[in-house]
């Protein structure tokens, strides 16, 4: 029988100073999908208490990468929830009285060192070729000189008292039991001396607070997460179920990084990679279904999300997969619904304005079967449907393929204009005929094709030649070619 597990209330919890890159969406998404395959709920939290690196912009930028790729949460700042506030920097009351709790009962103890005296220490501990951290100076300390600097006013901070001997176990549910020495960890500053927590402090408390049960984080976390099962032991709460996501790496092996091309996925959805593919492809990243299934929807995914099968070594970040799965998703759309996609990176390259004639409709309709087939990105279609709105620019010598000379290619460009300017019925495949013929007769074939291809598009690339010229008109591409013959005639002057 199978067991299904039990609501999970899974969380984001990003601290606004930069962008959502490819990794942080992958555990976004592995935290939504988890929440959706047990019934649960997904968090928004944001952890705004590193006041000096936080950046407005980059939580509005956090909240519209998640909503661009569908995964939208069921409590956060936003929208609000039973647990609010959701935003760290409301929480400070929250955060004090629970470490006058852990410092009345001696976990947590006041450190009134200086930054001049932290650097001292940690200066004289790389000399000694130790490894930094604290020196535990103040939690020594006699009642007496303690008072004096209670008198004094100095302001200190909240140390967490790590015992200082015996072992620390977390419990990932990937990688098993990991063992932590306790002597070996940093007595780490839990309050800062400005009453707000430090990020160690805040996550423990707030997750607790908000029900979460599993916490889904980067395994970069694994090194200071002896530091979170103690604060859970000396509250006396119940531990979360706790999933260490493997790293995304690069072609190298190393943590994908902006060397690799990283970016933020904000800029891989405005180039025309669709929420969908991105989704799919993510979560391949370290997790699979099974050794051959890819393609799978988000409902598809929701159904099979596992954490167990979870990787514990890194996945790898292949941008040709990427293109592929992006390609397999455009060419799956409906055509309607590929128009409305693609139309707002027309308007923006101002191939086409913010209203659609009723002429650039029907055009628009034509062109998309052909888009469709050849773009691996929606932004790739704006430079393929700009000549049939747009007159091309170019200039004379991409008219001439390889090996050609300019008296070639000019009567090849008159001879070809005049076929096409009483050609009858204009339909593709009599387009096609005659073409092939002259390029035949001409003995040219594929380079005067290729001409032709430059004169009505004015580029080398382009859609299908005959459909485009059958889209395209009689009349413009008449036009066009007249216009290429004379660009060429000019530069055959010229050169005598």
């Amino acid at each position: 029988m199978m067991i299904v597990p039990q609501p999970a209330r899974t969380r984001f919890a990003p601290s606004p100073t930069g962008y959502v890159h490819i990794g942080s969406m992958r555990t976004i998404l592995f935290d939504w999908l988890w929440a959706r395959h047990t019934g649960g709920q997904f968090i928004l939290r944001i952890e705004d208490t590193d006041r000096q690196r936080y950046l407005p912009e980059a939580e509005a930028q956090i909240r519209e990468a998640i909503r661009r790729m569908g995964l939208h949460w069921d409590e956060g700042p936003d929208i609000g929830g039973p647990y609010g506030p959701y935003t760290q920097s409301e929480r400070l009351p929250i955060y004090q009285r629970h470490a006058a709790d852990l410092l009345t009962r001696g976990q947590l103890y006041k450190c009134w060192c200086t930054p001049e005296r932290l650097h001292q220490v940690n200066t004289a501990k790389q000399a000694r070729k130790q490894p930094p951290g604290y020196d535990r100076h103040c939690r020594f300390l006699t009642p007496e000189e303690c008072a004096t600097y209670e008198a004094s006013g100095q302001p200190y901070t909240l140390r967490l008292t790590v015992p200082l001997e015996g072992e620390t176990v977390l419990h990932d549910l990937i990688r098993g039991p990991i063992v932590f020495h306790n002597h070996l960890q940093n007595d780490m500053v839990m309050l800062k001396s400005d009453g707000f927590p430090t990020y160690h402090f805040a996550v423990v408390v707030d997750d607790h607070a908000m029900g979460i049960t599993h916490v889904l984080r980067g395994d970069d976390w694994i090194a200071t997460a002896p530091l979170h099962v103690l604060l859970y032991q000396f509250f006396a709460w119940q531990q979360p179920v706790w999933v260490h996501v493997p790293q995304v790496l690069g072609p190298d092996g190393k943590k994908f990084s902006k060397r690799h091309g990283a970016t933020s996925i904000i800029d891989y959805l405005d180039q025309g990679y669709l929420p969908e593919a991105l989704i799919n492809f993510l979560a391949l990243i370290g997790w699979g279904y099974d050794e051959s299934t890819e393609i799978m929807t988000i409902g598809e995914l929701t159904t099979r999300f596992d954490l167990t099968r979870i990787s514990p070594s890194g996945g790898s970040f292949n941008i040709d997969k990427l293109n592929k799965f992006n390609g397999i998703y455009i060419r799956n759309l409906l055509l309607p619904e590929l128009q409305e996609r693609v139309l707002p990176y027309l308007q923006r390259a101002e191939v086409l304005g913010a209203t659609l004639t009723e002429a650039e409709q029907v055009t628009l309709t034509r062109l998309l079967p052909l888009v469709q087939e050849r773009v691996v990105v929606l932004s790739d279609a704006s430079p393929l449907i700009r000549p049939f709105f747009h007159i091309p620019t170019y200039d004379a010598a991409l008219l001439l393929p390889k090996k050609s000379d300019v008296a070639t290619i000019l009567h090849a460009l008159q001879a070809t204009t005049n076929t096409l300017v009483t050609l009858a019925p204009w339909e593709t495949s009599v387009i096609e005929t005659q073409l092939r013929q002259l390029g035949a007769d001409l003995n040219l074939k594929r380079d005067l094709l290729m001409s032709v291809r430059v004169a009505v598009t004015g580029s080398s690339v382009s859609l299908p030649l005959f459909e485009t010229l059958d889209i395209l008109g009689q009349e413009t591409t008449v036009h066009r070619l007249a216009h290429a013959v004379a660009l060429l005639a000019e530069t055959s002057d010229m050169s005598k």
